[in-house]
């Protein structure tokens, strides 16, 4: 299979470099302003040209205010910022403070204020607290963008019907319908165009259209309102730009002193806020190109907030509006392929080259058509997205709250109204615990939905006494949380329960929590004798469905082997699983005693893991049922009917109904390490599987061939239609190790015949005439690796000359893919197409999510 160069290169192939380490390099290899920074700066540049303008047109600043603002924040913060990515200028959401304080303190005040909050600014970027700013909740900080956007949308719309918007959005509510009577169609005419190429342009279709979409869509609509406006003549007001010598900067703020105090905390907290998230928004951005993340890095989030107040220092002593982190903006520098801060910067420099040479060009805007463009950026801040995620998580009253607090009573006052219903939430959610009780099959279920606090103890303790003394009870916690005082309830009545003979089982979603003391043994106590083992002893973390999956448990019986005990139920068996978001971990892993011990028959269906028994094993449970593994086995299955079976049963259902319809055939090597559900992110039908020693296909038409492997080859590719066929092999394959350390007089055992299947494997890596196989970025790290690689493009060679392969691939109906993954780096590779060499090359989020 042929493969394609990586985009990375060995450090081998640098040359060195004399200078000492940390000193400035002697000799630069091409210039330091790279091809694709311009360009990105040029489409951000683009975009923020009549962006900032119609910002500064709706704050009621002077329009020089936004240039400013966009060229400081590109310069300054693109400089210093710890984003390099991020673009920095006037934002919308900045819009309603700064009018509130033009119209209360004037413009130089403001100037001002704008100055003392990049101080303040400062002085929390070297307190280092940026990530605390992170700490409010989505909620709020969406439920602000919302207000003021619907704040924003309500004043403009008065200019694009040819008015003139008030300070109040009760008072644009209010004189809307006489504004609606005495519509002015020129004013409208423009706006109106305006929106069409605003919306139109990114949906242009067709190869034109996607050349046509490199122009940024703000640009072609501002432009092309103009140019309709001056053909047809329209009177309208126009974009006024006096000249720069009469430009007002800073001055003394003048006011009460406790009103430009609320003033420049309120600047402070909606620039820090919208920059740090606008930095996390780009981080994510950023990741999705795995090339881009390697050169990039991670924000640095107290060095941005720095590079924030330096800026709003900057910019309100110029003259310039408030700064923070845009995201329109930032979007479109990290798509158009900027690759370093130099992008960000040269931006900047030319938004000021076009405030001093493009003023004649900039004063035939209409007013109209830019304030339809910050009216589209005013309603698309009400994001949709964002009100679906609030309601999933239950938190629409903190937004509402929110929302209607920055509409109606100002940003701060919104914010704080936020922040006071979010913890009335969270107490609620607090105090709100669900605790309810049935018997069913002689077994008493209590279950607990909710935190177990203080509070909830009498609740609790009534619920425990409807169980009789003496009886089988199952507690379920469903909850993240249990302070002291519900701990020593819960326990003192299970001690009750176990000296009157009865057993008590606890379970529930919430892992590593500890109820008394058995003997011998951390977790729960199920019964009290002295001497019985706890089987409920895993203590695994939940933070992810794989940490610290074996856990020793102590065992009785003939083994002495450790048992393992899942930490999250959720894989069941090949291509299986449940969805993380609601797929319970396992407080205690419950085990079906008394169906082990009667001989219950078991499917071969559990709850596992990497480095539980592979998936093609089997094993029999003895009437006893002693076994470490037989109470593993039990455990994993009992775990998947309480909680994995209910989510996956309708799916199921579904499949059992419609019948099988893979898109994939997997064929992989049998070693428990490796789970395909998981690595593929894969779900009931998805996959078609075959698991064997050494993820070898064996050729057709040989002595020694096997028609197990060819027959599950043919009935995917001619009865499934599989449109694709994946040969995955790993790290550290014994069967790999077998076939290099096996002699010529080796015992013919059946491993041994079937490991020949693997010998072309060895023939080809010996080969030097042949390219060698390798890892994007290095080559294999030992012999073993070399081989497994090798093995993988082999296998494929036999793969094709299977003739219902052969046949798919000339009609192009079926696809080929090598894959291998290091188990120990937890990494997929892809076998690359289309070059000279064999690389395995990484698979970023880009590929995931294809």
């Amino acid at each position: 299979m042929s493969a394609c160069t990586p985009t990375r290169h060995d450090d081998a192939n640098r040359k060195e470099h004399s200078h000492e380490p940390h000193s400035p390099p002697r000799r630069r290899r091409g210039p330091r302003l790279a091809g694709a920074d311009v360009s990105a700066s040029i489409a951000v540049f683009l975009i923020a040209l009549p962006l900032s303008l119609g910002i500064a047109l709706a704050t009621g600043a002077p329009l020089q205010a936004g240039l400013v603002a966009a060229a400081v924040g590109g310069v300054v913060v693109g400089r210093l910022g710890g984003a390099p990515l991020q673009v920095s200028g006037p934002a919308a959401g900045l819009t309603v403070v700064t009018a509130e304080l033009i119209q209360r303190y004037g413009w130089r005040t403001t100037c001002a204020i704008t100055v003392l909050a990049g101080v303040a600014q400062l002085g929390l970027g070297l307190l280092r607290v940026a990530r605390g700013a992170l700490a409010v909740s989505p909620a709020i900080v969406h439920g602000m963008l919302a207000g003021i956007g619907v704040t924003i949308a309500v004043a403009q719309l008065h200019i694009v019907l040819g008015g003139t918007p008030h300070s109040s959005v009760l008072l644009n509510l209010r004189d809307l319908p006489a504004q609606l009577a005495q519509v002015q169609t020129a004013a409208l005419s423009v706006s109106a165009l305006t929106l069409a190429l605003l919306l139109a342009w990114p949906r242009l279709p067709g190869r034109a259209g996607r050349l046509l979409r490199a122009v940024p869509a703000p640009l072609v609509a501002v432009t092309g309102a103009t140019a309709c406006a001056a053909l047809l003549g329209f009177s309208l007001p126009k974009v006024d730009l006096p000249s720069w010598s009469s430009h007002a900067l800073a001055g003394l703020p003048e006011g009460p002193v406790l009103g430009l105090i609320a003033a420049v905390l309120t600047i402070t907290l909606v620039c820090s806020v919208q920059s740090l998230l606008g930095a996390v928004a780009v981080d994510k951005l950023i990741a999705a190109r795995p090339e881009l993340s390697a050169r990039v890095g991670r924000a640095d989030l107290d060095r941005e907030l720095l590079g924030q107040g330096a800026a709003n220092v900057v910019s309100g002593a110029l003259g310039g509006l408030p700064i923070a982190g845009v995201a329109v903006r930032s979007t479109a520098n990290v798509n158009a392929g900027a690759v370093s801060r130099n992008s960000t910067m040269l931006h900047g420099v030319l938004v000021v080259i076009a405030a001093l040479l493009m003023v004649p060009v900039l004063e035939l805007i209409p007013l109209a058509s830019l304030a339809a463009l910050v009216m589209a950026v005013g309603i698309q801040m009400v994001s949709l997205h964002h009100i679906r995620t609030v309601t999933r998580h239950r938190e629409v009253l903190v937004y509402v709250v929110t929302t209607l607090g920055v509409v109606f009573v100002g940003v701060l006052e919104g914010v704080t109204l936020g922040i006071g219903m979010a913890v009335a939430v969270a107490l609620h959610r607090l105090t709100r615990t669900r605790i309810t009780h049935h018997e069913e099959g002689g077994v008493h279920h209590v279950r607990v939905r909710g935190q177990l606090t203080f509070l909830a103890v009498p609740r609790l303790s009534r619920t425990l006494h409807l169980v009789p003394h003496g009886a089988h009870a199952v507690v379920e916690l469903d909850g993240s949380f249990m302070d002291h005082a519900a701990y020593e309830s819960l326990q003192d009545w299970q001690n009750t329960q176990a000296a009157h003979g009865g057993t008590v089982e606890l379970v529930g979603r919430r892992a590593g929590v500890r109820i008394g003391e058995p003997m011998g043994a951390a977790g729960f106590h199920l019964d009290g004798r002295p001497g019985t083992p706890d089987v409920s002893g895993c203590r695994c973390h939940p933070w992810t469905p794989w940490r610290n999956h074996q856990c020793a448990i102590p065992e009785t019986g003939t083994s002495d082997r450790p048992t393992s005990t899942p930490a999250r139920p959720g894989i069941t068996g090949e291509g299986t699983h449940a969805p993380q978001d609601t797929e319970p971990s396992g407080l205690t892993d419950r085990l079906t005693a008394d169906a082990a011990s009667a001989g219950t028959p078991m499917v071969p269906t559990t709850s596992s893991g990497p480095g539980d028994p592979a998936a093609d094993g089997t094993e029999t449970i003895g009437a006893t049922g002693s076994t470490g593994t037989a109470r593993q086995l039990a455990r994993g299955i009992s775990a998947f009917q309480r909680n994995t079976a209910p989510l996956v049963r309708g799916e199921l259902a579904r499949l059992a109904r419609e019948g099988q319809q893979p898109s994939q055939l997997f064929l992989t090597c049998a070693d428990s390490r490796l789970v395909t559900s998981m690595i593929t992110s894969s779900g009931p039908g998805d996959l078609f599987v075959v698991r064997n020693v050494g993820n070898l296909v064996p050729p057709p038409g040989e002595e020694s061939g096997d028609d197990s492997v060819a027959a599950a080859i043919e009935y995917a590719v001619d009865v499934l239609r599989v449109r694709s066929v994946t040969v995955c092999g790993h790290s550290g394959c014994g069967a790999m190790q077998a076939l290099l350390a096996s002699g010529q007089d080796a015992v013919d055992t059946p491993l041994r015949r079937w490991l020949r299947h693997g010998g072309p494997s060895v023939a080809r890596m010996a080969d030097r005439s042949r390219p060698t196989a390798r890892l994007a970025g290095r080559a294999a790290a030992d012999a073993v690796e070399q081989l497994c690689l090798t093995n993988v493009i082999q296998q494929l060679e036999h793969l094709r000359a299977h003739d219902s392969v052969s046949r798919a691939l000339r009609a192009g109906e079926l696809e080929l893919h090598g894959m291998y993954f290091h188990v120990g780096e937890a990494q997929a590779y892809l076998l690359a197409e289309g070059g000279e060499d064999e690389v395995f090359d990484h698979v970023g989020a880009a590929d995931l999510s294809a």
